[in-house]
């Protein structure tokens, strides 16, 4: 008699421990690590990103880092998503390095471009006339994060236009913008390292210099991107991220949101997505097993 009460209690036991096993490898399955850059439509598309899969009941981590530890996180699994990474050109000297550890979910946007910007004011119309007013611009070109790949680009750029006698300066987005409005202030003549989608071409009357040298190349597209493998592993997650189209419109509407509100990133991500519901609701895979 007690010998099968002990083998009940073994069973139930068993049972238990299998089932708890079960609920610990999914919870395991529901955390996902999202990277990001300091760069706005970056900032928003992974807030955006995690309040939608919590809904879903993921645990969502964000990481900030520049973008050449974002690709080595990437590559050694320690991180699991980025939404922005931009393509033919801009991270194109990423991807050669680390491509064969990258598997591509989807693209979130397909009209983004990069290369050099100036006022509307300034005369210039072209990156091959800027050897002729060095003077004018005070030999600087001011630039973002040295990692950033429009940066890396624009090294080949001088290069490439004889721009020899320029200093590409680093700094930071916000730093940046500040010099443009401080010169544009004064109609002083600027020349910045500029992209689309951005708040910046709402907010001041400027321009792409041309580029017949296709340096920086045509438009670019935003892709998100996650380890190898990583689709296998959380297909749900893999669809979802792979599903998020956005337009110039919807991005920019968010991107403004982003800047100009005084709440936090993710209160402006939840009102965002429930402003968009609709949009939203349409990247949830149908059938996916979470």
């Amino acid at each position: 008699m007690h010998v099968r009460i002990y083998k009940i209690v073994g069973i139930v036991l068993s049972a238990m421990l299998l089932l708890a096993s079960c609920a610990h490898s999914d919870l395991e399955k529901k955390k996902i690590k999202i990277a990001y850059a300091n760069w706005l439509e970056g900032i928003a598309m992974s807030h955006l990103a995690k309040v939608v899969l919590e809904e879903h009941g993921y645990e969502v981590e964000l990481q900030n880092a520049d973008l050449a530890p974002i690709f080595v996180s990437m590559a050694r699994k320690k991180s699991d998503v980025f939404l922005d990474a931009w393509l033919p050109i801009t991270m194109k000297d990423y991807m050669d390095q680390y491509g064969d550890s990258i598997e591509f979910l989807g693209e979130v946007y397909e009209e983004a471009r990069i290369g050099l910007v100036v006022p509307e004011y300034v005369t210039i119309q072209s990156i091959s006339e800027l050897a002729d007013h060095k003077d004018r611009f005070s030999s600087e070109i001011v630039g973002i994060d040295a990692g950033a790949g429009i940066m890396k680009t624009t090294d080949k750029a001088i290069t490439a236009y004889g721009l020899d006698g320029y200093t590409l300066m680093t700094s930071s987005s916000s730093t940046m913008l500040a010099s443009l409005k401080k010169a544009m202030d004064k109609g002083e003549w600027v020349v910045i390292t500029g992209w689309t989608p951005h708040w910046m071409f709402d907010q001041f009357d400027l321009k792409f210099l041309d580029d017949p040298k296709k340096v920086y190349g045509d438009l670019e597209e935003i892709h998100a991107i996650a380890w190898k493998g990583f689709s296998e592993k959380d297909p749900f997650a893999a669809e979802f991220f792979g599903n998020i189209k956005l337009t110039t419109e919807e991005l920019s509407s968010f991107m403004t949101a982003m800047k100009d509100a005084r709440m936090d990133e993710e209160e402006i991500a939840r009102k965002w997505r429930d402003e968009h519901r609709q949009l939203v609701d349409s990247w949830i895979p149908k059938s996916a097993n979470k």
